[in-house]
């Protein structure tokens, strides 16, 4: 079976993102939280915690049976482009500068190996 979990909104750039996913794609559950903990980055914190709303989504849909975490694995995981919130910034001779404050969307799809 399959389950998926979106993070929608994220305040981290989808760059910043993308390169977190790229470590834990295609890893058991168990594996990829490990190295999300050890990982120090801004992005571990959502995408950890999307994985661990996916699993829960899978516990959902399966009623009744026990997961096991080194059984469940990312099958997809990628990131979207999400608003851009739009500040202005005083710079020199009267001037004003964009600073443009990234979103992301996250989805996450694990599957069981049975």
């Amino acid at each position: 079976m399959q389950a998926r979990a979106r993070a929608k909104y994220i305040r981290v750039s989808p760059r910043k993102i993308s390169r977190v996913l790229d470590l834990v794609k295609g890893l058991s559950v168990n594996e990829a939280l490990s190295k999300l903990h050890f990982t120090q980055k801004s992005a571990t914190a959502p995408i950890e915690k999307a994985i661990q709303s996916a699993v829960a989504n899978l516990g959902n849909i399966e009623e009744g049976q026990r997961l096991n975490l080194d059984e469940i694995y990312i099958t997809e995981a990628s990131v979207d482009h999400g608003p851009t919130l739009k500040r202005f910034r005083p710079m020199s001779m009267g001037r004003a500068g964009r600073i443009r404050k990234r979103t992301s969307h996250l989805t996450i799809v694990v599957e069981d190996s049975k």
